[in-house]
Formats: structure tokens, sequence, C-alpha cells
């Protein structure tokens, strides 16, 4: 084999074994959380030693937080509103907020874990915990250029404040989810979320030009 196809290989077999470690830690991490995951259980979840596993992450800490960023990375590709082809603001606005819940349903790790150690108060904070209030804010900045898209007379503190209420609502609806069960309708809750704010937006819009 020559020195390029070896590399290539190499390469390769770093990605799968990365993923394959990340993979094992959101299972971990979703039945024991944050406290219950070490880097003993990953590796005998994973099946790659504990070596391995530190070539790839520094600690236990470091890996949670790639978990939270892995995840993160899969849910911000499905907050993007739908061009104007596709139907009213408020059809498009309903689509988005299905394909978020969707990709919450599919990858939930970020929200479920980042949660977890958003609410909780260590002594020193953990990485994982720094990495989810970072993507908290791409979050909010996201969702408030969608707001501003579709209504571009609001000023400044009423795209905060829908912001600000969307976000906290999806959380909300994502927790009744996880303590509830999979009979929830995520994706029919967030549909409904959406349609509230854009009410309320539109309510928002109205004063504004009043």
């Amino acid at each position: 084999m020559s020195r390029p196809q070896a590399s290539r290989r190499k390469r390769a077999n770093g990605v799968e074994s990365r993923q394959r470690i990340l993979d094992a830690a959101v299972e971990i991490a979703g039945e024991r959380g944050y406290d219950g995951t070490s880097i003993a259980a990953v590796s005998a979840k994973c099946g790659l030693p504990a070596s391995s596993i530190y070539w790839h992450f520094k600690d236990k800490d470091d890996l949670i937080a790639a978990v939270i960023e892995r995840s993160f990375e899969t849910w911000l590709a499905a907050v993007e509103l739908p061009g104007e082809e596709t139907g009213t603001p408020l059809e498009r606005v309903t689509t988005m907020a299905a394909n978020v819940a969707k990709s919450l349903i599919d990858a939930p790790d970020f929200l479920r874990l980042g949660l977890m150690l958003a609410l909780e108060r260590r002594p020193t904070e953990p990485r994982g915990r720094t990495v989810f209030l970072q993507v908290r804010d791409i979050s909010h900045q996201k969702i408030a250029e969608v707001v501003t898209t579709l209504f571009p007379d609001l000023d400044e503190g009423d795209v905060r404040t829908l912001t600000t209420y969307a976000v906290a609502g999806a959380d909300g609806l994502f927790v009744h989810r996880e303590v509830t069960g999979d009979t929830v309708d995520l994706v029919a809750l967030f549909e409904l979320h959406a349609q509230l704010v854009y009410d309320a937006a539109t309510r928002m819009a109205a004063r504004s030009e009043a």
C-alpha cells in the first residue's frame, strides 16, 4: 500500500473511531447522566481501549463537550427558514419548527446534556456547560434572524422578547417530552408553538405601526 493510501486509511479509521466513541458516550450519558459517565464505561461500550479515547479527547469533560457540539451541528442545520416559494410566512415558520422538532428527536444530545449541565452549579464549570451556553447564543441569533426577516419593522426589544420566548418555549416542550415519553408529539407541539409566536409577533408589529 502506498504512503498516501495508508495515510487516508489511517485518517478514515481515526474518524470512525471518534464517531464510535461519541456514540458510546451518548448512550452512557443518556443512561447515567454526566456524573455517571466515565472513560472506562465509554471504553467498554465502544470496544476501544481507554488510550484510544484519550488520543481523541483530553478527558471526560472534553468528550461530553464534543457530544454537545456534534448534536448541535445536526440541530442547527434544521434552523433554516424555507424560501418564499414554499408558502406563506406562517407556513414557512411552521415548517421550520417541525424540522427543528424532528432534529431534536433524532439528535437530542446537545439539549439533553446541555440543560443538565446548565442547571447544575459546580465549583469548577465543566467545559461541556461552557460549550452549551455558547451554542445557546448561536441558537438565539438564528431565531432572532428569522424574526427579523419576517417582521423587519420590529424594534430590537421586541425581537429579543420574541426570541427569548421562542427558545424558552422550545426548551419546555423538549423537557416535557423527556419527562413524559415518546407519546408526546413533539413535532405537532413545535408547530403550535411557532404559530403562537408568529401570532404574537404579528400583534407586536401592528402595535408598533399604530
